[in-house]
């Protein structure tokens, strides 16, 4: 790291270079999963930072023995072996000692849950981005091509439903309901989905669960999904906006201008049009191995990988330059 990436000349004479370089020490704080040991190490090294990770009760022999091999490892190629430091006090309140080491940590990311995400919120007192939760909603407009909308709204439910770029609410306009509801949500019942609908939905399809107001903001993970029926598109957007977690929302339409409306008026890190919410993924989008999704807005929005695992600094150079 430390290479520049942009060079200008002020009129004053002054040369203004802009060099990326490494955030520092990243701290993980994951639960389960003890891959995300191996993987927040390899992209926070490859990012040229040190990782502090702290992982789960129920993973910890495992985490070890992940870390201790990359410790071995840097140590053989040369390269100080704590760039890689696993907590091994998992105790809740080890959690919120390592959310507050300022001085120590440049930058804290969660990968868990919303408990997790709230304790960060709750306690934390250095830097942090947040991988929060995936709610993600496809909208199907008017002027949607419905027999391809089928096919992208199952992918979207069914191909993986237990991660977050995974679609857990659907929302239809009311001039295609009656047609298109119990095709698409005729198949998903067939795929072992349980649908939660609201009274539209429930009168046009058989079998629905009624939903309530909490349903509609729920990351689900499961093979559930709720259904709404909306008079257009910006009554859908105020209703995304209202329950989205800011990750991912679709919209399936060949209006440009309705598209070009969502596209502009939903609120979230990223919007998909004409495809599957499962597209919202760090290699899918070329950018290779992603530590998290970030659905804030500050510093890092969307997938997170190697370039948002570093910051940047500017190198003034003059020759004399005084300010008037």
């Amino acid at each position: 790291m430390g290479e520049k990436i942009e060079e200008f000349i002020r009129p004053n004479g002054l040369k203004i270079e802009k060099m990326r370089v490494p955030l520092g020490v990243v701290c993980v704080i994951y639960e389960n999963r003890p891959n995300v040991t191996s993987d927040a190490a390899g992209i926070c090294l490859k990012s040229g930072n040190a990782a502090l990770l702290r992982g789960s009760s129920s993973a910890l022999q495992s985490n070890k023995a992940v870390a201790q091999a990359m410790r071995s490892g840097l140590a053989a190629a040369g390269l100080p072996k704590d760039g890689v430091v696993l907590v091994e006090d998992v105790s809740r309140d080890m959690a919120t000692a390592v959310m507050q080491l300022n001085g120590y940590v440049d930058c804290l990311i969660p990968r868990g849950g919303p408990s997790l995400i709230q304790s960060i919120l709750d306690n934390a007192s250095v830097p942090y981005v947040i991988d929060g939760d995936g709610n993600c909603q496809i909208y199907v407009d008017k002027s949607a091509d419905l027999d391809r909308a089928v096919d992208i709204i199952i992918n979207a439910k069914t191909q993986r439903p237990s991660v977050c770029n995974a679609a857990e609410s659907l929302i239809v306009h009311r001039d295609i309901a009656a047609e298109f509801l119990p095709t698409v949500l005729g198949r998903l019942q067939r795929l072992g989905v349980e649908i939660r609908g609201d009274e539209t939905t429930a009168h046009l399809v058989d079998g629905v669960v009624p939903a309530t107001d909490d349903d509609f903001a729920t990351e689900f993970l499961d093979l559930i999904i709720s259904v709404g029926v909306v008079d257009g598109v910006q009554e859908a957007i105020d209703h995304i906006n209202e329950h989205s977690s800011g990750h991912t929302e679709a919209i399936l339409a060949t209006d440009r201008e309705v598209i070009d409306r969502f596209v502009t008026g939903v609120d979230s890190a990223a919007t998909v049009v004409n495809a599957s919410t499962r597209f919202t993924d760090g290699e899918q989008f070329g950018f290779g191995a992603e530590i998290g999704i970030s659905t804030q807005k500050l510093h890092a929005r969307g997938p997170m990988a190697l370039r948002e695992l570093t910051s940047y600094k500017y190198v003034v150079w003059g020759d004399g330059q005084i300010r008037g």
